[in-house]
């Protein structure tokens, strides 16, 4: 835990001196800056570790904009949203042609106003048809199998009281599989799997034979 720390110390510091810079450049009031990290990180919540999981300290991961001009500063957002609104955003902020086939939703009316209204869950998916929604309230997860899991943030942040199965919460349920993605791409062929670990491990005997 101590090493995870450090290790967080130490980018916060990279960022600091990457910040500094631009800062000091001419292009410090026309550059967007978004930062984000790809998971969270379980530290025995829940008794579990690292990722691996659709809990909250596995899918709450940090978002950063800056935008010159639209963002201000120390300015917090607590709407839940998807890294698939990072690209809608960025179209949106230049003023570029928005694409329809993007499944995000831009963030500038978020950017603009922390407050504005959004009713859209984020969504997070680990492995074929393993799906979770986060609202501010509730997290919503379905597993491939069918099996659900429910939790109430005002009463418990922690996610130990699974309320999927009680009849009292079916239509809060219901209101989540809305959003559930229609279409989850097919699981790489397995055949194909096994040849690319087979040409890595030749590559990496072929290393340790050169490093001998």
């Amino acid at each position: 835990m101590q090493g995870y720390l450090a290790s967080i110390s130490f980018v916060d510091g990279c960022v600091g001196r990457v910040i500094d810079a631009l800062d000091k450049s001419p292009y410090a009031d026309n550059t967007v800056i978004i930062l984000w990290g790809d998971h969270g990180w379980h530290l025995g919540e829940k008794l579990h570790w690292r990722k691996f999981a659709l809990w909250e300290e596995a899918t709450h991961t940090p978002l950063m904009i800056i935008a010159p001009g639209i963002t201000r500063l120390g300015q917090r957002c607590p709407r839940p949203v998807s890294f698939i609104d990072i690209y809608p955003t960025l179209i949106d902020i230049c003023g570029l042609t928005p694409k329809k086939e993007l499944e995000g939703k831009s963030l500038l009316p978020l950017l603009k106003d922390p407050k504005a209204k959004w009713d859209r869950p984020a969504l997070t998916t680990h492995g074929r048809n393993n799906h979770s929604l986060r609202s501010e309230r509730w997290r919503y997860i379905r597993y491939s199998d069918g099996t659900e899991e429910l939790y109430d943030h005002n009463k418990d942040v922690l996610e130990w009281n699974n309320l999927a199965d009680d009849p009292k919460y079916a239509g809060v349920k219901k209101q989540f599989a809305k959003w559930l993605p229609k279409l989850n791409a097919p699981d790489v062929p397995r055949a194909r799997r096994k040849k690319k670990r087979s040409q890595k491990n030749a590559k990496n005997r072929s290393k340790n034979k050169k490093a001998g």
